[in-house]
């Protein structure tokens, strides 16, 4: 096993050379505008993941993968030259989705705008149900009229059937 960092130095020392024979040393004509997003490689250096995208149509990226499975070979040979390791990494070209994956988002997230709007405008002239203050609040004597304090006397002289006191 070889530590996380000189993993990493050596993925992106490979995203480097990648990017840069695809700029420069291939020349192939199904070879589209390339990015080299990211590469990863696994801990035992023998395996490097180059993630790619590409600037154009479905045809046009299916012909850009195309394109870099067959210049693999000649690409592998290259980063074993310029990286010196024992075990030149076999490499996997994967088409990265970022660009569509920013697309859906922005596109949700404009769909949750507008919902967000449309609520904010039904709302302005509303007024909520029932009353101003929802919660019991305990009544002051002042505020009850005679009758109520006729019913409230009678409750505590026991009038309805029930006294305060427990039986014996």
């Amino acid at each position: 096993m070889v530590d996380a960092a000189r993993a990493r130095k050596l993925a992106d020392r490979i995203q480097q050379i990648v990017a840069e024979m695809l700029e420069r040393r291939i020349k192939d004509p199904r070879l589209g505008f390339v990015t080299v997003t990211d590469t990863r490689i696994t801990n035992d250096l023998r395996d490097a993941t180059v993630y790619y995208t590409v600037y154009g149509s479905d045809g046009e990226r299916a012909e850009t993968a195309a394109a870099l499975e067959s210049a693999k070979g000649v690409i592998r040979s290259e980063v074993g030259r310029k990286t010196g390791v024992r075990h030149t990494p076999s490499i996997t070209f994967v088409m990265d989705s970022l660009m569509e994956n920013a697309a859906h988002i922005d596109d949700l997230l404009a769909k949750a705008r507008a919902k967000d709007a449309e609520v904010a405008r039904a709302a302005q002239g509303a007024s909520p149900a029932g009353e101003a203050n929802p919660y019991r609040e305990p009544a002051s004597e002042e505020d009850l009229d005679d009758e109520d304090l006729d019913d409230l006397g009678a409750a505590e002289d026991g009038e309805d059937g029930r006294s305060g006191r427990p039986s014996s």
